[in-house]
């Protein structure tokens, strides 16, 4: 077995063979660039190499610079984790004339599964199902068009090269084909450098469920049962599961099977998956062979948890020479085990990827890198930024039942109770997919998510006391007075009775003017659109926070920072942030009808008069606060419709003091 090993990774999947590794006495190298200088997967390696700068085409994607790495550091082999160079045969041959080892499969059986259209054929070779459609070389765009006519629409068009749901069309009508082919091999020209693309046959209701393989260097190969990924959005894994729901046993054992032969046509070693198209319901004739991924992926968990395997650790023996130490009637699937994808990403935008400093980051109590009822991998800690430069990938949350029901249970619990304030995340739409009927009852294709996406990505209700708890953070009212200094209450005292004090908060898009009044022992009234309610803060220690509504106690977390507001309550988050009292067109999606008073003052000068046509940023008055003069301004071009204070008037804060009227009046 190896001493030392480097990894050629970052993120989850580089601190996932770090922990293997660890409890297997091998030592680790970390290689990371620039921006990764203080992650994860660097503090957990026993050593770590800089190897260029934040983009990956300088660093990540740097073959030489990572083999000069592994040789610098002692190591012996180097474990590629999954994307960057782990299906690069090049990279796997400079591995190996370096005197290395790589820990996967040889470079010969990647390129095998290199080109869609080149696997197809040799897996047709094999005896394996594959889509009918054509495969061949031939690009003609009016070959290409025959041949879908032959196949019948709707077709699909794919890039041969690559994956990921690029250079991929899908064509219902002949005369649209034209332009689809145009377009996807643009985009897989873009992408991976080939604009070669194939036609198949387009499955209308199709499931993606891919079959786990490993083989060792004396040719045992063994498949480890299924994983159902047809969760997808974008052509993007959202949700996997192990074993595949509704798979009955015959067709289970084709499966694997034919997965086995695929990876003895290519003379397999290591981890790999076979990846199927299945056409609804599972039957023994109706699945195809899509592609090979020859590499460990992300979903490798869930079958971990059902077969009681570490598959870095089988990586690794096998890598070292050592045989499969089991045999196909050995295996046996126990439980189901259910996975979710973390990412820093708007949902609301189309998926986009998200950035941002995770300010918080609390996950619920779980292992990490090892199998148990609750799982969670993270390559990334509370504090750590998530950067454009890589995968937003935040966690993977992994349950185990001992049931589909159960597992899905545990992971829409253990997803509720995620915090994470500081970016974007998909946590909201991950729970209502685990919520979803049709999931739930395992009736799931590829199209679920599309179909079903405005009911998954409707916007939340906003509780008021969320609403009610923000504007309190917001005015610095959730926690008591340090002293009993007078002038350190928050009481709303003034000589002529309780004060109100008022914010404006910017909530999913539009902005929230809400008033608050004390009524004494820490306890509020809270008023604003749609919200009258009577709330008390009871505790509030490290973040928690105990608060009652109309005698209802009730505990949630509070972060603050970064002018950010996030609350957890009852399983769902909630971001305000507080508007700049002085931005007066902050507290007006249209640009500002009204100039409000920031704060109590006195009216120093008024500056304008009705029927004024006034520009943005033009003086309106002067306000005279806390031996201060705050000049306030139009907050967008307007007539004045309105001036309702003079000078030396005394206002509260809130008080409306100029209304705007149209453009052209």
């Amino acid at each position: 077995m190896f001493t030392k090993i480097l990894i050629a990774n970052r993120g989850e999947i580089a601190a996932r063979v770090i922990t293997t590794a660890r409890r297997m006495g091998i030592a680790t190298v970390a290689v990371h660039s620039e921006a990764d200088a203080g992650a994860l997967h660097v503090a957990l390696a026993d050593e770590a190499v800089l190897i260029g700068p934040s983009p990956p085409a300088d660093s990540y994607l740097r073959g030489d610079r990572i083999i000069a790495a592994a040789l610098q550091t002692g190591a012996e082999a180097i474990h590629p984790g999954y994307g960057f160079l782990s299906e690069n045969p090049e990279f796997v041959e400079a591995v190996q004339a370096a005197g290395l080892l790589f820990i996967g499969p040889p470079a010969a059986a990647i390129r095998a599964m290199g080109l869609k259209d080149a696997a197809k054929a040799l897996m047709e070779r094999a005896g394996v199902p594959v889509v009918p459609g054509y495969h061949g070389a031939n690009q003609d765009p009016a070959f290409l068009a025959a041949r879908a006519a032959e196949i019948g629409y709707p077709v699909l068009i794919k890039a041969r090269a690559g994956g990921g749901g690029k250079g991929m069309r899908r064509v219902d009508d002949p005369a649209e084909f034209a332009a689809a082919l145009e377009g996807a091999a643009r985009e897989a020209q873009a992408a991976f450098g080939d604009p070669a693309c194939l036609v198949e046959k387009y499955i209308t209701r199709p499931r993606h469920i891919e079959i786990q393989v490993f083989g060792d260097a004396q040719g045992n190969v063994v498949h480890l049962f299924e994983r159902d990924c047809s969760l997808q959005r974008r052509h993007q894994k959202v949700i996997e599961e192990a074993p595949a729901p509704g798979m009955p046993p015959e067709v289970r054992a084709a499966m694997g099977q034919a997965a086995v032969e695929a990876a003895r046509a290519i003379g397999y070693q290591g981890a790999g998956t076979v990846e199927f198209i299945v056409d609804g319901a599972p039957r023994p004739d109706g699945f195809w062979f899509m592609e090979m991924n020859t590499r460990l992926q992300v979903e490798h968990p869930v079958s971990e948890a059902i077969t009681g395997l570490d598959f870095v650790e089988l990586q690794l023996r096998i890598a070292a020479g050592d045989p499969l130490l089991f045999r196909q009637e050995d295996l046996a699937i126990t439980g189901h085990a259910v996975e979710a994808r973390i990412y820093a990403e708007d949902v609301g935008r189309g998926f986009l990827p998200a950035t941002g400093r995770l300010r918080h980051l609390g996950l619920p109590v779980a292992t990490a890198f090892n199998r148990g009822p609750l799982r969670i991998d993270a390559g990334v800690r509370q504090g750590d930024e998530i950067s454009p430069w890589y995968d937003p990938m935040i966690a993977k949350v992994i349950a185990h039942g001992p049931d589909r029901a159960a597992a899905l249970r545990q992971l829409s619990t253990a997803l509720e109770a995620c915090q994470i304030a500081g970016c974007t995340t998909n946590v909201a739409f991950l729970a209502a997919l685990t919520r979803h009927e049709g999931f739930a009852a395992g009736a799931v294709d590829t199209g679920l998510i599309a179909r079903d996406l405005a009911a998954l990505t409707a916007p939340r209700t906003l509780p008021p006391e969320a609403l009610a708890l923000a504007a309190l953070a917001a005015l610095d009212l959730i926690d008591p007075p340090a002293t009993a200094d007078p002038w350190d209450q928050r009481s709303g005292w003034r000589s002529w009775g309780t004060g109100a004090a008022h914010v404006t908060l910017d909530h999913a898009g539009g902005p929230l003017a809400l008033r608050v009044v004390p009524l004494g022992a820490r306890q509020f009234h809270v008023t604003g659109p749609g919200l009258d309610l009577q709330i008390a803060v009871l505790d509030h220690r490290a973040g928690t926070l105990r608060y009652a509504v109309e005698g209802h106690q009730a505990t949630g977390q509070l972060v603050q920072g970064a002018g950010r507001i996030s609350l957890f309550l009852q399983g769902q988050d909630h971001d305000f942030t507080p508007v700049d009292p002085l931005d007066v067109a902050a507290h007006d999606p249209d640009g500002g009808h009204a100039v409000l008073a920031p704060m109590p003052g006195r009216v120093l000068a008024v500056q304008t008069q009705a029927g004024a046509k006034v520009t943005k940023g033009t003086a309106l008055l002067v306000l005279e606060a806390m031996k201060m003069e705050h000049v306030l301004t139009a907050p967008r071009d307007g007539i004045v419709a309105e001036v309702l204070v003079a000078e030396g008037d005394q206002v509260t804060d809130g008080t409306i003091l100029v209304e705007l009227g149209a453009k052209d009046g």
